[in-house]
């Protein structure tokens, strides 16, 4: 049983690509933890003209953060990175969402 889960494993893949227009601008803070953090958002549109999908950001990386803070709203960017669940607490209790975690941010023309 081990070596098949170990096999189904390797055959994994978490990987995002994005093309998009960052929404708003980069926040940068410092968290209780001591790690640097910049967040964005990226705006993407459906294919055939239909809703767009706003994706949140997460950059650790001090390349990705940095990247990040060059930013501004409407820039348009190609992200590669891992889609990441995030949990965290609320006055109502606990809760999670989904962003990508940035291995690159860059740019892009046009």
């Amino acid at each position: 049983m081990a070596a098949q889960v170990e096999a189904a494993s390797e055959d994994a893949v978490n990987s995002v690509e994005l093309v998009g227009r960052v929404s708003g601008k980069p926040d940068a803070r410092v968290l209780p933890s001591g790690d640097d953090l910049v967040t964005l958002r990226v705006v993407v549109p459906r294919p055939a003209g239909g809703p767009v999908d706003t994706i949140d950001l997460a950059c650790w990386s001090r390349s990705a953060r940095r990247a990040a803070q060059r930013m501004s709203d409407g820039d348009r960017v190609h992200v590669v990175g891992a889609l990441r669940r995030r949990f965290f607490r609320t006055t109502g209790g606990a809760a999670s969402r989904y962003e990508v975690e940035v291995a690159k941010l860059t740019r892009q023309r046009g």
